[in-house]
């Protein structure tokens, strides 16, 4: 899935050591895409609810996101940026 943007999250998480973005995608979120995310982490994924939404955690990085979202947030620890990368290339590949 092409990642159209990325841009800061306006959430303030930078004094907790984290910097979070979104990704804005080309298509929604559906249940294929977040399938496919779930090797990068621990998952939890809340299909039941109104609003279904996923966490993905990971010890330098957390992916979270609702179904049929046409973004997802990913924030990653400040001394691990580098970890962003594979979760580019990851989600392009889908």
């Amino acid at each position: 899935m092409k990642i159209t943007n990325i841009h800061r999250s306006p959430e303030p998480c930078t004094e907790a050591g984290w910097l979070a973005f979104q990704y804005e995608l080309e298509h929604h979120v559906n249940r294929d895409f977040i399938m496919a995310l779930r090797p990068l982490g621990s998952f939890i994924f809340l299909d039941t609810l109104a609003q279904p939404f996923f966490k993905i955690q990971n010890h330098h990085y957390m992916i979270k996101g609702l179904l049929n979202d046409t973004s997802i947030r990913v924030a990653v620890h400040r001394d691990h940026q580098d970890e962003q990368e594979p979760i580019k290339q990851l989600i392009e590949s889908l």
